[in-house]
């Protein structure tokens, strides 16, 4: 089992203090997805967790190690931009050959594989769409394994094929290692993640298991052939009928009264990410 503490941890860029005093300790293998408004921090953190960018104070260990004064553990972790960063004159099959032996080796035909690569593989990284450059950038992350892997962004501008088989590879790494994984898509955080870290302002907001989060609101949409506005007085829009209740268990309950009154009801579904909470 492998341990990342964050003690106090202070960073920023250009004379800048982003992250102010941050504690954080993980130690289950397990995905953490980091949200938070765009300039919270999320990507200060992840530069600062491996070591590209320096603490203004406090310390990052990793399995006890200090990251900034030791080489290998930094070697152990791997970091993905939500940038780009690929050679644009390459081609995809030399930038990787170029990026396994930047890391000492490196198993291509595995990520090539993985990531439905094959046809690009001759192509230009100055020819590809948005979506093959992320899923390139996102193949040199995987040539070799590591004990702690920072992403990014890692499905921004990849397709919904590609996006759930990153995430599928991601949940099978998690197993037995630690995966931060930043995301905007908050529906996403719920599927893949374990653990949510919140960041505002530069600080740990809320940190957790999903499961645990307290909810307040819990909105519903019904499908129904029946006018549901007179039965439960409830708001017609969208094609649903909106409903708000104090817990989802109600839910069940409540199509069951409305089936036993004579409705017909061809779905319900939760109307709000309880993670869109946080953001208020």
């Amino acid at each position: 089992m492998h341990t990342l503490e964050l003690s106090g941890v202070s960073s920023g860029y250009s004379g800048k203090e982003v992250l102010h005093d941050i504690k954080l300790t993980l130690t289950a293998p397990s995905i953490y997805v980091v949200v938070g408004p765009n300039g919270a921090g999320k990507t200060t953190l992840f530069r600062t967790i491996c070591g590209i960018l320096e603490s203004n104070g406090g310390s990052v260990r990793f399995d006890g190690e200090d990251v900034f004064n030791s080489s290998e553990t930094r070697r152990r972790m791997i970091y993905l931009s939500h940038l780009n960063a690929l050679p644009e004159e390459m081609t995809v099959l030399e930038s990787l050959r170029f990026f396994s032996e930047i890391e000492g080796g490196g198993d291509i035909d595995r990520v090539v594989h993985a990531l439905g690569l094959e046809p690009l593989l001759s192509k230009k990284i100055s020819d590809l769409s948005q979506g093959q450059k992320k899923r390139a950038s996102i193949a040199k992350v995987f040539l070799r394994d590591r004990d702690l892997y920072l992403l990014d962004e890692p499905t921004s501008n990849v397709d919904p094929k590609v996006s759930r088989e990153i995430r599928e590879y991601l949940l099978d790494l998690s197993k037995d290692r630690i995966v931060m994984y930043s995301s905007h898509n908050l529906y996403e955080a719920r599927e893949i993640g374990t653990y949510l870290i919140l960041i505002k302002d530069g600080t740990i907001k809320f940190f957790d298991k999903i499961t645990n989060l307290q909810r307040t609101k819990h909105r519903y949409g019904i499908k129904s052939t029946s006018d549901l506005t007179k039965m439960i007085g409830a708001e017609f829009s969208n094609g649903y009928y909106i409903v708000n209740l104090n817990a989802p268990e109600e839910a069940g309950v409540l199509v069951k009264q409305l089936v036993d009154e004579g409705a017909v009801v061809t779905e319900m579904r939760e109307l709000d990410n309880p993670l869109e909470e946080l953001f208020e």
